[in-house]
């Protein structure tokens, strides 16, 4: 790579495209940036990092997405807090068998956009209203907004991905209904701002990430379904 390119491929990663659901709450932070400056220096530089903020939340870069069959990939920017065999809620529309849910959480730095843990079919899709609070608790996937959406692979098995809304903004947003075949790493929804992403999966999937791990939404591989390889251990260091 060139000297030029590689500056042309740096200014290129500065600039990354902000999802169309931002456009109005940037806009918004834009004016009310422009009314401040006239009124005070000090409010119009405060408005202005919340406005780069707002559009450094909104941001949707692209992913490299693997794309080999069985591969299961994070659904979520963020750092993995909970990695637990549970019996999943009848809302998730799984049956009683018991999954593992590998539960990431978003910071308000982490990019907010969803996407397929795995290729397949929509299945199920619901919304459950409820609380906001801290995403982080343990009872957050029973009590706060959320809504569910279970793809069905070509071979039958299902996986859940539930969206959490956080403490700060009661809004989760899906980008398809029930029917709509989405490939692995496609876009689903988001969440506005500062929540936590829950994948269900049947337990024989083996789970390849552990908790306080980044995951990288559409790129960090979860699960391999083709792989005899043991959960993985992993330490700090």
């Amino acid at each position: 790579m060139s000297f030029l390119d590689a500056v042309m491929d740096r200014f290129a990663r500065l600039f990354v495209p902000i999802h169309p659901d931002g456009h109005r709450f940037i806009a918004i932070a834009v004016v009310a940036t422009l009314v401040l400056l006239l009124i005070s220096d000090a409010l119009g530089w405060i408005a202005l990092i919340l406005t780069a903020w707002l559009i450094f939340f909104f941001r949707d870069p692209e992913r490299i997405v693997p794309l080999r069959e069985g591969l299961v990939v994070s659904a979520a920017d963020g750092t993995v807090i909970s990695i637990e065999d549970v019996e999943p809620a009848s809302e998730l529309d799984l049956g009683a068998i018991p999954h593992t849910r590998v539960s990431v959480h978003l910071s308000l730095f982490d990019g907010h956009i969803q996407r397929a843990p795995i290729a397949g079919t929509i299945a199920h899709t619901v919304y459950m209203p409820g609380t906001f609070r801290n995403a982080r608790r343990d009872k957050a996937h029973e009590d706060n907004e959320r809504h569910v959406t279970t793809i069905e692979t070509p071979g039958g098995m299902r996986f859940s991905m539930v969206q959490i809304a956080g403490g700060m903004r009661r809004r989760v947003v899906t980008f398809n209904d029930a029917g709509v075949r989405v490939g692995i790493g496609e876009r689903l929804g988001l969440i506005r701002f500062g929540s936590r992403v829950d994948v269900y999966l049947p337990r024989e999937a083996g789970v390849l990430v552990s908790v306080g791990q980044t995951m990288i939404a559409g790129e960090t591989v979860i699960a391999d379904l083709k792989s005899d390889e043991s959960e993985r251990a992993a330490r700090a260091i």
